[in-house]
């Protein structure tokens, strides 16, 4: 009778420890598939990002339009605040030429439905007819509606060059 309990409690050993090693391949698989789907939401706000700076240099009001939000909220270098009609008007304010808008040291950090995109970026051209040479840094924050990633509000500041 003993035998029967050693070779019972083996099995049940044998079945558990088989048990726990596929629950771990399949935490390691969904942690895979979960990196490969954040780079790949990195690389289209990235690029969301980069089209941003090509509407800026365009003027291109109706691009904007698509990548912000109804409610977005920006804050200038300069301290302006702005809503999304009054970011885009200014945008196309035919007044300011900007020749140049890219960014460099880029990072994307995820949240539930949610991402923060920070950087650095170099602005220039003309406003007003007086030259202008930006660099700054950037914060903004992007949210996923409707399975699209759009800019809820941005902030950006100067810093010395």
């Amino acid at each position: 009778m003993t035998s029967l309990i050693g070779y019972v409690e083996r099995q049940a050993m044998k079945l558990f420890h088989a048990s726990a090693i596929v629950l771990l391949l399949t935490v390691l698989a969904s942690a895979q598939v979960r990196s490969r789907d954040t780079e790949a939401e990195k690389t289209k706000l990235i690029a969301l990002e980069n089209a941003w700076n090509q509407a800026q240099i365009h003027r291109d009001g109706q691009a904007l339009d698509t990548l912000l939000a109804d409610t977005f909220v920006y804050t200038d270098w300069d301290g302006t605040f702005m809503n999304k009609l009054r970011f885009i008007a200014d945008i196309k304010d035919p007044t300011v030429e900007t020749t140049l808008v890219a960014n460099e040291g880029v990072e994307v950090y995820f949240y539930p439905g949610a991402a923060v995109v920070t950087g650095a970026y170099h602005a220039k051209g003309k406003s007003k007819g007086r030259q202008f040479d930006h660099h700054g840094r950037f914060t903004d924050t992007w949210i996923q509606m409707n399975g699209q990633w759009i800019c809820a509000a941005s902030h950006t500041n100067l810093v010395g060059k």
